[in-house]
């Protein structure tokens, strides 16, 4: 199973998401592809298997993912602090791959029927979900 994680800013969302995944010893293979060069750096310090930057990257990496986790944002165009362009967004939307939506209520994307949660319990949380998915839930 290819999961592609999408981050930016600082990466530090994504960089916890990937070390909890790798620790979790789930059977698939991680891909960072973060908005900036610093989000990518943090997310493959943690042990994701390969990463790339920029828009091109998240326009190729969801086109072959089977499931793309990162923070709600990255389906809204201009996230992220401006980060998230609209041809990120499509993609990100348009691909067929399950989306594993971090609801982190804050850049004006606000998820009615979520609890405010630790970045950590949100991670135990997203971790649980993909181990779901890759049939071992």
């Amino acid at each position: 199973m290819n999961v592609v994680v999408i981050d930016g800013q600082s990466g530090r969302m994504g960089q916890l998401f990937v070390e909890r995944a790798v620790a979790a010893g789930l059977p698939c293979r991680i891909t960072a592809v973060g908005t900036n060069a610093i989000a990518t750096s943090a997310m493959l310090k943690a042990g994701a298997e390969a990463g790339a930057t920029g828009e091109n990257a998240v326009l190729v990496a969801c086109r072959g993912a089977d499931v793309i986790a990162g923070p709600i944002g990255i389906l809204a165009a201009d996230s992220l602090m401006g980060e998230i362009t609209p041809a990120m967004a499509v993609a990100v939307g348009s691909s067929p791959a399950k989306k594993l939506l971090l609801p982190v209520n804050h850049c004006n994307n606000l998820v009615a029927g979520t609890q405010s949660l630790s970045l950590s319990r949100l991670m135990d949380e997203a971790v649980e979900l993909l181990r779901s998915l890759c049939g071992q839930g």
